[in-house]
């Protein structure tokens, strides 16, 4: 009977917002609608594919070259189906939240919910301080990467600024994200994101199989523990976007719906980064441990510039879904999240843009980064967190007895999802964290010693550093 109540209450306030998004189209013209407001499972699936592999395709190949070919085709499989689980685990606390507040009458209709309220929620102020933490810092920095990538991306079409000065630049075209008001506001970005991502990996593949091998070519790899756990832990990070995947949820009419939608998702998105990795590691080998970006060592064509320009628009989107959520952070410490004017919003979310500029200055190590970021940050934020909070959330009989979504029968009920959950916890905390974390610093560490910080053009040719 209970299960029944909870079913209506949910079913009641979806279908209450989607009847008046349908009641908006009388007043919306259809090309608003068709490019600016979305809220289907369709345009959750473009955005949870488009924000998954963004710049981190360009440092695929770097990574297989760290770990050998067979270990980052098999990484690759295994962090994708784990980031898929955590992020159905995500999607299960935010509907138990939500149903749990509207039980209440609370009404979320000008107001964003994300993950560290649902953990607040669910568990209490010390998880939400915990989830606010490790989220914020690591979309931050998530942020950060997009535009030291950008800046990284256009050197190889113009030189003649070092990556220092792009970085300049493109920290204030980024900050225009300012003036997008939610998820609901990425369709025609999000789609037109995961076409931009499509044709440069499928370009990095028939590029590196229709030249072939450079002369000499070697494949060493993994030669050193450092190196490879560095690029295990890209990969993790490649399959840890799901930070923002609250945000998505509740920008999705039915929320409900989005359980397999990640999963979708990834599938799709190794069929771009695994032949993309494994074509350019196939033709390039040990020259990509010092070429940390792809598209630096495929050859100048006009096909490759394409690719150049479509990923730096694709990093300006993936910088605005990395931020957004910083932005309602913001909003709603100074206490203007709620307000109906995007000018004062927009002008309120600027502050947020300064700290990311700075650090994307200070921090230019292109593909290092990543594996930092992935081993400190994802690792906790996306993988332990969630898996948690979810057997704390479910630890009790009754909360078991009520849960809003039961664990499917063929995964072993609650005692398959306890053991998959504790498994999670354990590899992210041992491999991800301990020996990745341990790998990731290393390295790190390396790139400020060899490059300095505040470098003015990493990995450049020495003629134009």
């Amino acid at each position: 009977m209970a299960s029944e109540k909870v079913e209506t209450v949910v079913a009641g306030n979806y279908l209450e917002m989607e009847a008046e998004e349908e009641g908006s189209k009388s007043t919306t013209s259809k090309l608003s609608r068709l490019f600016w407001h979305g809220g289907s499972v369709y345009d959750a699936w473009f955005s949870c594919a488009s924000n998954q592999v963004a710049q981190v395709l360009l440092t695929l190949p770097y990574s297989f070259s760290q770990l050998g070919m067979l270990s980052g085709i098999i990484f690759q499989l295994f962090y994708g189906l784990m980031g898929s689980w955590t992020a159905y685990l995500i999607s299960v606390l935010y509907v138990e939240y939500r149903t749990r507040k509207e039980r209440e009458k609370v009404d979320f209709r000008n107001h964003v919910i994300q993950w560290f309220e649902v953990l607040d929620g669910l568990l209490g102020k010390h998880w939400r301080n915990l989830g606010l933490f490790f989220n914020c810092t690591f979309l931050l920095f998530g942020s950060v990467i997009q535009l030291i990538a950008c800046a990284s991306n256009i050197y190889y079409i113009n030189d003649n600024l070092d990556k220092r000065t792009w970085t300049y630049i493109f920290g204030a075209c980024c900050a225009t994200t300012v003036f997008i008001p939610s998820f609901h506001n990425y369709r025609i970005w999000s789609f037109l994101g995961l076409m931009m991502t499509t044709y440069t990996a499928w370009y990095m593949t028939v590029a590196s199989l229709t030249n072939g091998q450079v002369e000499g070519v070697t494949h060493s790899g993994p030669t050193k523990l450092v190196l490879y756990f560095t690029g295990a832990t890209n990969i993790l990070y490649t399959f840890g976007g799901h930070a923002v995947t609250v945000e998505i949820m509740h920008a999705m009419w039915k929320p409900q719906k989005f359980k397999m939608i990640y999963l979708i998702a990834t599938l799709y998105v190794l069929t771009l980064t695994l032949p993309s990795a494994a074509a350019v590691y196939w033709a390039f080998g040990d020259q990509l441990l010092t070429h940390s970006n792809a598209l630096s060592l495929l050859p100048k064509t006009g096909f490759r510039d394409t690719a150049v320009i479509l990923m730096l628009i694709h990093q300006f989107i993936t910088f605005g879904f990395a931020c957004t959520p910083l932005y309602f952070v913001w909003e709603k410490f100074i206490g203007v999240h709620e307000t109906k004017s995007l000018c004062k919003r927009a002008l309120a979310r600027l502050p947020v843009v300064i700290p990311i500029w700075f650090l994307a200055i200070i921090f230019p190590f292109f593909g290092p980064i990543n594996s930092t970021v992935g081993s400190l940050l994802v690792s906790f934020t996306v993988y332990i967190i969630p898996a948690l909070a979810h057997m704390m959330t479910f630890a009790s009989a009754p909360a078991r007895e009520n849960a809003v979504e039961r664990p499917p029968s063929r995964l072993g009920g609650w005692v398959g999802l306890y053991s998959m959950n504790v498994f999670v916890v354990v590899w992210v905390l041992v491999v991800g964290f301990g020996l990745g974390g341990w790998a990731s610093m290393i390295n790190f560490i390396h790139q400020i010693d060899t490059f300095g910080l505040f470098t003015k053009c990493y990995q450049c040719p020495p003629h134009k550093a």
